[in-house]
């Protein structure tokens, strides 16, 4: 139904969102909308209003509210992967890459997240559209899963992939994520060792060093920082008892203790009926405690890390605690 306005100009109907057909991803797709008499012009006007999102040509999603914030964007690309995994123009190939990473749930560092990643299964032919970056590479049986209906790559070869086309950092960030989601490390060396390709050499030394006890993208970054510069191996989630039992994200000799303090922690630490400001002061309880036992707890944020403050810091602190390194 359109509504006539002044002069008898056809001024039309704002869209309904709460009624556009969604399909089991929770995507709305164009040639479901138009059949349920949603014009062209109703869908773009949707999206010019922030009432949709146009995650690829023909396919938009609903409640842009949701995807506030760092998890809201993982999941809004997770869902532009989805899209075009599941359209005609995926080619049939399976997601890799990053956009395989984002499917499986594992945590990376400064993704490549312009485009959603395929690869096609073949030593040639690969290419970079608007929407896509279409990866050559042979693909076996073992080297492809199915998630939720999604084909991907698997959890060993996604890894490996994204480690080879990133720095160490990046690549000591996904080989943890992946071992902590419970890949196998022999079968990613393998991997590793079956190609001669660019960023092989930090790779594997990535996998030598990975450890799945790191819990965020925040504390991998971290352990390759110390890594990089020489500092000592940190002890991971070492525990603590005093009037309570404490988890710490690094540990030198029992003495230092060093936490990343990431956007999502105390988040993540909230208990039932907790508010976020109740987490801090437990969090400030359980540092006192720590401290009480003859520990120094040292911290630092993402911010500390992308301005390479957080070496110097821990190093200062070694040095006045007589830890070698």
């Amino acid at each position: 139904m359109n509504l006539i306005g002044p002069g008898g100009v056809c001024m039309g109907v704002t869209l309904s969102i709460s009624g556009l057909p969604a399909d089991q991803f929770g995507l709305i797709r164009r040639d479901a909308a138009l059949a349920h008499d949603v014009s062209d012009k109703q869908l773009a006007a949707a999206v010019r209003r922030g009432e949709l999102i146009r995650l690829v040509p023909g396919v938009f999603v609903a409640d842009p509210g949701r995807f506030a914030g760092h998890g809201g964007r993982d999941e809004l690309y997770r869902l532009r992967c989805v899209a075009v995994a599941t359209s005609e123009s995926a080619g049939g190939f399976p997601l890799s890459h990053a956009s395989a990473a984002a499917v499986h749930g594992l945590g990376t560092l400064k993704p490549d997240r312009d485009r959603v990643h395929v690869t096609n299964g073949r030593s040639s032919g690969g290419s970079i559209r608007t929407y896509r970056h279409i990866h050559s590479g042979a693909l076996h049986t073992e080297d492809v899963t199915v998630i939720d209906q999604i084909a991907v790559t698997s959890l060993e070869r996604t890894a490996v992939d994204v480690a080879v086309t990133g720095d160490f950092a990046q690549a000591l960030t996904v080989f943890d994520a992946a071992l902590r989601h419970g890949a196998d490390r022999d079968l990613m060396s393998d991997l590793l060792a079956a190609g001669r390709r660019t960023g092989i050499r930090a790779a594997r030394r990535a996998i030598a060093l990975a450890d799945g006890l790191s819990e965020s993208v925040g504390e991998s970054w971290s352990r390759a920082q110390m890594i990089d510069a020489g500092l000592p191996i940190p002890r991971l989630q070492s525990m603590f008892r005093s009037r309570s039992e404490y988890r710490c994200d690094f540990e030198w000799e029992r003495r230092l203790i060093g936490e990343f303090d990431g956007v999502h922690k105390y988040g993540r630490l909230l208990r039932p009926g907790e508010t976020p400001a109740d987490a801090v002061v437990r969090e400030k309880v359980r540092e006192d405690e720590l401290r009480a036992m003859g520990l120094m707890v040292v911290r630092w944020t993402w911010a500390t890390l992308e301005r390479g403050e957080m070496v110097p810091l821990l190093r200062a602190w070694m040095a006045r605690l007589g830890i070698a390194g």
